[in-house]
């Protein structure tokens, strides 16, 4: 029987009771026992915040929303790069009991429209980088939050909220909500409506705690904020759950990752790690040989990589030229971003070929009848735990079909190992079928990019009249030469795994967190052949 305890639980049993955490008094502990510390580095001036002046910045905004006929239990949503404008607004909301829902700032205007009124949000709180920032988008007002110009350089910048327009009125909250619901994160939503997740306040502190428990974060622990912080990933990994130890965050300048100034950004939070998706990993790894400085080989204790898989070759190529061990973690939305992680002192087959252990959950491989998987069998992967919600908002036939008796259905394909470790096999619906052999994906692509010349690989299905469906790839070369990969295939693949056409491409479609779109990769490339092998 597969079921793999959470690592905290095995570690430490169970736990004294204690008073209730909530997501907009974290900083409390730091700023009492550090106030001076640093928590934040500012954008190209490389502004220093320090605890005591950022919960001074979270209380004064708190103030204001609560002066502005904003109530506990309502909801606002949040469009903000990763800027102080963000973490200031998510906390200071979160203080003032309201929920907040974060918003993609790249995604189309009637799409974001359209996620605040799923939402029932009754304002948007905008950090002024958009193109369409202004106070007031019909029925759906912004309010801006607007950091002043410091005097000085080393000077907090104090932040107003520019609301010109009242809070619109929202005849009946939407459903499901309760009390202890901090924010409403959203599925990607790439193929169909986007689902709404409760992270609530227990949520959000059994994720934090299993991240900083598995890669022992401490205060002198600094981050860089590579990852979008309107997603999981970036913020309960990079963001809160350094915040939560008193380290560092960097925030870069524009708000986004710049693989220009990374290395500069590493130096001036003096990082000692990051995490990031796979695309900007092999970003960095291609540009080592110019743009990694002198002396920071072996400087980072270690390199976390989520939100999609990432090749055996990449971590070996990685682990070579940064110095540091590439762990791999595992997560969604639903789990309160992650589910287990490789830890810092596993070995190497562990790290190349699994996700580790769980962290603060426990994980179920499950077969077509529902029966639980004995060791090393391949079926779908189920999580329980409190990292995991309850449900989706306002949609019950989504979660009575993948929420099952307190399990996440998560919809992946996966075997645990005899000492309980996870791989993962790829998406179940992302299977390819030829004939009724069923193919992953992602085992196609780790081969395909273990050729010294591949940057990337995406695989997926093309329909076929005779087989159903063949086996298609697109890749992205190094130096923009042309590969002969079928060949290379063979004996590396089994015959019907090796991809029957292959294009070449010189940039992939990514997602908003920076992972490739494999839809729209087969949607794009799917139809279209020129250049193929």
């Amino acid at each position: 029987m597969t079921t793999v305890e959470p690592l905290s639980a095995r570690a430490s049993g169970a736990e004294a009771e204690r008073p209730l955490w909530r997501l907009g008094h974290m900083l409390d502990g730091a700023t009492e026992a550090a106030p001076n510390s640093t928590a934040l580095i500012v954008g190209a001036q490389r502004r220093r915040i320090s605890y005591a002046n950022l919960a001074d910045l979270v209380v004064a905004q708190c103030q204001v929303l609560q002066h502005s006929g904003l109530r506990p239990g309502d909801v606002v949503a949040l469009e903000s790069t990763n800027s102080v404008e963000f973490v200031v607004g998510l906390l200071a909301a979160a203080r003032a009991d309201i929920v907040v829902a974060p918003l993609d700032p790249a995604l189309p205007a009637a799409e974001r429209r359209t996620r605040v009124e799923m939402a029932g949000a009754r304002v948007t709180l905008v950090d002024g980088r958009q193109r369409d920032s202004g106070p007031s988008r019909g029925s759906h007002p912004a309010w801006l939050l607007k950091p002043t110009s410091a005097s000085a350089a080393d000077a907090t910048p104090a932040l107003h909220l520019v609301a010109p327009y009242s809070a619109r009125a929202v005849n009946k909250p939407i459903p499901g909500l309760t009390g202890r619901d901090a924010l409403i994160m959203f599925t990607s939503g790439t193929t169909a409506k986007p689902k709404m997740v409760p992270w609530t306040h227990d949520n959000i502190a059994a994720s934090i705690a299993g991240i900083i428990s598995a890669y022992q974060l401490k205060p002198c622990d600094a981050t860089v904020a590579v990852a979008p912080l309107f997603h999981g990933h970036g913020l309960i990994a990079g963001l809160l759950a350094t915040l939560a130890t008193g380290g560092r965050v960097l925030l870069p300048a524009r708000g986004r990752f710049s693989a220009n100034t990374f290395w500069d950004d590493v130096a001036a939070v003096d990082a000692t790690w990051y995490t990031a998706v796979p695309t900007i990993h092999q970003i960095l790894l291609d540009r080592a040989s110019t743009e990694l400085p002198r002396g920071y080989h072996g400087r980072l204790r270690f390199i976390r990589s989520c939100s999609a898989s990432l090749s055996p070759a990449t971590v070996q190529r990685m682990e070579a030229t940064f110095g540091a061990p590439v762990l791999a973690a595992y997560g969604a939305t639903e789990a309160t971003h992650q589910a287990s992680t490789v830890l810092p002192f596993d070995n190497e087959p562990t790290r190349l070929n699994t996700v580790g252990t769980p962290t603060g959950l426990s994980v179920r491989i499950v077969d077509d009848n529902g029966k639980t998987c004995p060791i090393g069998v391949t079926g779908e992967i189920w999580l329980s735990g409190p990292t995991v919600v309850r449900g989706y908002i306002n949609d019950s036939a989504a979660t009575a079909s993948n929420f099952v008796d307190g399990w996440l259905r998560t919809g992946d394909l996966g075997a645990v190992d005899g000492h309980g470790a996870l791989s993962v096999k790829g998406r179940i619906k992302e299977l390819i079928n030829r004939g009724g052999e069923k193919i992953s994906p992602e085992r196609v692509e780790d081969v395909l990019t273990s050729h010294p010349d591949v940057a990337q690989a995406v695989v997926f299905g093309i329909p076929d009249a005779l087989f159903g469906e063949r086996v298609a790839a697109v890749v992205v070369p190094r130096d923009g030469c042309r590969l002969d990969l079928i060949t290379y295939s063979r004996g590396r693949l089994a015959d019907f795994e090796i991809p029957e056409r292959i294009a070449f491409a010189d940039e992939l479609p990514l997602t908003a967190k920076g992972s490739v779109n494999r839809p729209k990769v087969a949607e794009q490339f799917g139809r279209q052949h020129p250049g193929t092998s």
